[in-house]
């Protein structure tokens, strides 16, 4: 029932004799199975692409996530404000520079939401649009052969 719905497989399987043993220099024939994938379904392929999509969009914003924590938690913005307050303040100034009024948690998840969004539908697409290009070659190639033999 699973072949059915990711595609057309075809298989082709040669069996050996029953189960006996074998005479002593007599070689044994092996079984083999051929299968061909002659077609996919570009709508499974579109729904499992689109759950894969989503599984890599929720790791790259909690990714995102840690790293920005490590950075922030390492004192990287305390040195980054005291560099470049030393290079751009003025003896009159009494306003302290602060990075964190320009890159701050907020918006740097809601870039990362917004990438993880746009990979979510562009992989989905690519992949839809792969499997109709694969239909395309394996009706005028044959597909895609694969040969199982038992040793």
């Amino acid at each position: 029932m699973a072949a059915a719905a990711a595609g057309t497989v075809q298989t082709t399987t040669t069996t050996a004799a029953p189960a006996a043993k074998p005479k002593p220099g007599v070689a044994r024939r092996t079984r083999k199975a051929r299968l061909r994938l002659s077609r996919i379904d570009p709508w499974s392929v579109m729904k499992t692409s689109f759950l894969f999509s989503i599984a890599a969009g929720i790791v790259f914003v909690v990714a995102i996530y840690v790293i920005w924590t490590v950075i922030g938690s390492s004192g990287l913005f305390t040195s980054i404000n005291e560099v470049v307050g030393s290079v751009v303040s003025t003896p009159g100034d009494t306003t302290p520079f602060r990075i964190e009024e320009y890159i701050n948690t907020q918006k740097v998840m809601g870039a990362t939401a917004l990438i993880a969004a746009l990979d979510v539908v562009i992989f989905t697409a690519l992949l839809t649009l792969c499997s109709f290009l694969y239909n395309l070659a394996a009706t005028m190639l044959g597909g895609l052969e694969v040969t199982l033999a038992e040793d």
